[in-house]
């Protein structure tokens, strides 16, 4: 079994943690020299576009304040670090796919306890160590915690946290069944190249 743990709106994220007044504001970050949106938390996400050039929207009047931020790939590189340490502590084996997600080999895991909580779990730790939330997602192969991951965002019910087992076909076919297929890993490039 494999998880993804994967933080919500990273950058933002990462912001928000040396600004916690900000918290439940919209707030995005800038690309180099303050060009495009290149990240945006939750809130900014339904009003801004990401690559949205700056100057189009710095003066436009939103419902709320938008907070920016001017990239800080350092500040990024260490909470990632961070977080990946967190993950260390607590899974057999992790391997680092992006800056902000990581896959971990569960092999053993669901032996001792619930997949989904020990999730629970992984959730609660990287936000005790970082004040960073991460949406994690298990199933028998990548693609599939990939998609157990996605599922634990979009679908609040999950609470942030979804396992596929193979135990529990009907719960895969079910997600595969309303995923769309461009958010289904791989799939994408394979459905291009045809």
């Amino acid at each position: 079994m494999f998880a993804l743990a994967d933080v919500n709106s990273f950058y933002a994220s990462c912001e928000r943690v040396f600004r916690p007044d900000l918290k439940g504001k919209p707030i995005v970050v800038l690309s180099n020299n303050d060009g495009n949106v290149i990240a945006r938390s939750a809130e900014a996400k339904p009003w801004i576009k990401m690559g949205t050039p700056w100057f189009q929207i710095k003066n436009e009047r939103y419902p709320e304040k938008i907070y920016a931020f001017s990239s800080n790939y350092e500040l990024y590189a260490s909470m990632s670090a961070r977080v990946m340490n967190c993950l260390e502590e607590l899974a057999p084996r992790v391997e680092q796919y992006s800056i902000d997600e990581m896959f971990l080999d569960l092999t053993g895991v669901e032996h001792c306890m619930g997949l989904e909580d020990f999730g629970r779990q992984l959730r609660q730790h990287v936000y005790d160590c970082t004040r960073l939330t991460i949406g994690v997602g298990a199933g028998p192969t990548k693609t599939l915690a990939k998609s157990a991951q996605w599922a634990s965002k979009e679908w609040k019910q999950f609470r942030g946290v979804l396992a596929l087992t193979r135990g529990n076909p009907q719960r895969t076919r079910k997600l595969l069944s309303l995923q769309p297929v461009e958010e289904i890993w791989g799939w994408v490039t394979v459905l291009h190249a045809s």
